[in-house]
């Protein structure tokens, strides 16, 4: 061997290619891509639809009812909502979601109920001290006794 020659090295392994990705995992992406499409076409309509019949559900609710106890069609039209809601399952292609999908931005814990609910507390405690909202409160009270015909 010529001392100006270069020494014989191992020959590198050849990197392993990468993985090809599962064809039926891009198709499922697409499928899920156009249904949530297509869920948030329906979802979006029936809200459209919910608007009106909820407003006009509640007048009908407040102005049936007997004794100052409101008629059932606004919860009733509620449970319709709902069970729409749980049919359209807006985002049921999840279960489709890699298991290892980290959610970035997490939801607090407290939901608009509880938002509400804690607004309507402050709103009963300024009412109870006698603010404004007592008199607002005593002005609804007689306007929904007028439209149930009692005075």
């Amino acid at each position: 061997m010529n001392e100006l020659s270069e020494p014989k090295s191992e020959p590198r392994p050849k990197p392993e290619p990468p993985p090809e990705a599962d064809p039926s995992d891009r198709w499922t992406l697409i499928r899920d891509v156009a249904v949530l499409q297509a869920k948030l076409i329906v979802d979006g309509l029936r809200d459209l639809v919910l608007v009106p019949l909820s407003l006009v559900a509640g007048i009908v609710s407040l102005a049936s009812g007997e004794r100052g106890v409101p008629g059932t069609q606004f919860y009733r039209l509620l449970a319709v909502g709902k069970q729409s809601e749980r049919w359209i399952n807006l985002f049921g292609a999840l279960d489709n979601a890699p298991p290892d999908l980290e959610q970035p931005m997490p939801f607090p814990d407290a939901d608009m109920d509880e938002i509400v609910g804690k607004i309507e507390a402050f709103v009963v405690d300024e009412e109870k001290r006698g603010g404004m909202t007592a008199q607002a409160r005593a002005r609804f009270e007689k306007a929904m006794d007028a439209m149930q015909g009692r005075k």
